[in-house]
């Protein structure tokens, strides 16, 4: 499993690059990140270098943060790569609530996060058909 952060973000201009200097001055680094937003406020997730400092330091600072858990995946880089992991969670009943990823490009692997109904399950499912796991990015 992966932990990451939630962080309740108003729409205002310049409010995430305070977000980010925020963690910035702390030494924190933003290690992937997704942002869905509304007209007046948005939700960033994100997996940063020490999530516990991260959900802190942004508290001392006034923003709203929860921490929750993900499973995270390693799939080849490649066209295809994620229908597989897909194919296999719906297979088993899986749904998903929501996921983001990002690539490692010198390695040619792709790592996706998701949110999930029944984390345990789904870890099951994708071990039982050798979808490597990841306890952190």
């Amino acid at each position: 499993m992966v932990e990451q952060i939630a962080v309740f973000i108003e729409n205002r201009k310049g409010r995430l690059q305070e977000l980010t200097k925020v963690l910035g001055d702390a030494g924190i680094d933003l290690r992937t990140m997704s942002i869905a937003d509304t007209n007046d406020f948005g939700i960033l997730r994100a997996v940063t270098s020490d999530n516990a400092a991260a959900a802190r330091v942004l508290k001392e600072h006034g923003f709203t943060v929860t921490t929750n858990r993900l499973i995270g995946v390693e799939v080849p880089d490649k066209p295809g790569g994620l229908a597989y992991v897909l194919k296999t969670l719906d297979d088993n009943g899986v749904d998903i609530e929501y996921l983001y990823s990002f690539a490692h490009t010198n390695d040619k692997r792709a790592v996706i996060l998701f949110r999930v109904g029944d984390d345990k399950n789904a870890s099951e499912v994708l071990k039982a058909h050798g979808v490597k796991l990841l306890e952190n990015i």
